[in-house]
């Protein structure tokens, strides 16, 4: 166990004792870190050390750093102050691969409880700056005519289905067996315990909405209800020929901004041949879940995942926020198969007023 495991027990318990020690403890190794360990410094990496440990070109490290609006000096609730870039990089180094914060000690030279810090207010700073980016439909390249180049692309790979604009689906992700409410979150199709999201993946690639999260055992239409997501779908612009929807699977009812497939053992040759159609392209919304764990493999490290004791909802939804941004950047496998380029990284992250 952990020492900030042993102290959020402490506390619980009322143990002055433990209390006590485990604090003097932490101030001890915090006065070590900050005596003896150098501060990471990216100009003494290779180009490749930066890729594999941050998952972003050092370049690219300094565009998100300026357009996250991550100040020069940055100052968190324990007194510990960073670089807006130190922090980031803390960030994405925490998410890059499966890992404890001690493991993270040598690099950064700060002590867990200084990481844990850094790592949890980051991610609050850019959930509740960014995070209208994934929660309303309302964006720049949802107007009418990134809609009509997203439902055109969708058709030219062999869809049926006209006026198709993304896919929708929900995801299971496994976390640790919490402490309390576990029959909540125990879903008994996965056979784990987990929370759900549900996602909309459009052909540049971006995961243009995502909600969540919420008990692993609710089904994909309870998201759906409570999302609101059908409402917001009725706002997006209108073609004269017709409104625009999404695809889902057959989990999900049909309406008219959302299509699913024929159902049942009778279905003619032709509504057979428009699943397999649509399924094909459909498959388009898993490789987005896929590059999200991809990319930042933490998150699919259910033992580290802790719903009590980390922010395990909030993590999930700036991994989605940051696996844009390196679209944004870099493209991927939807945009290849679509061939639809998505926006730049200044174009994401730009703030309206």
């Amino acid at each position: 166990m952990s020492d900030r495991e042993l102290l959020h027990l402490a506390i619980q318990e009322n143990d002055t004792d433990l209390i006590d020690m485990l604090m003097l403890d932490d101030a001890t190794r915090k006065t070590k870190f900050n005596q003896n360990i150098p501060r990471i410094d990216l100009t003494s990496m290779t180009d490749e050390q930066v890729w594999k440990q941050f998952r972003f070109q050092r370049e690219d490290i300094d565009r998100l750093v300026r357009l996250l609006q991550l100040p020069d000096r940055m100052i968190f609730a324990d007194r510990t102050v960073t670089s807006g870039r130190e922090a980031l990089c803390v960030l994405l180094k925490r998410l890059s691969y499966p890992n404890r914060l001690v493991d993270l000690e040598n690099v950064f030279g700060r002590c867990t409880s200084q990481l844990s810090v850094i790592v949890n207010e980051t991610v609050d700073h850019i959930y509740d700056n960014y995070s209208h980016l994934i929660h309303n439909l309302d964006q720049p390249w949802m107007d009418m005519d990134h809609l009509m180049q997203y439902s055109e692309a969708i058709v030219s790979q062999g869809a049926p289905l006209n006026k198709c604009i993304g896919f929708v689906d929900g995801t299971v992700r496994p976390i640790s067996r919490p402490t309390f409410l576990q029959r909540t979150c125990y879903n008994g199709h996965k056979r784990t315990h987990a929370i759900k999201f549900q996602s909309v993946v459009i052909p540049n690639g971006i995961i243009c909405s995502l909600y969540g999260p919420m008990e692993g055992k609710r089904h994909d239409c309870a998201l759906l209800k409570e999302s609101g997501l059908l409402q917001q779908l009725q706002q997006l612009p209108q073609d004269v020929d017709g409104r625009f929807c999404i695809y889902g699977d057959p989990a999900y009812p049909i309406r008219p901004q959302l299509q699913c497939p024929f159902r049942g053992a009778n279905i003619t040759p032709e509504q057979h041949a428009f699943n397999s159609e649509m399924s094909r392209v459909r498959e388009s919304v898993e490789w987005a879940f896929g590059k999200i764990v991809q990319t930042f493999a933490f998150l699919d490290f259910k033992k580290n995942l802790k719903l009590y004791l980390q922010p395990v909802g909030k993590l999930y939804a700036v991994g989605a926020i940051l696996t844009n941004c390196h679209t944004c950047c870099y493209g991927g496998v939807i945009t290849e198969f679509f061939n639809v380029h998505p926006p730049t990284l200044e174009e994401y992250l730009y703030q309206r007023n």
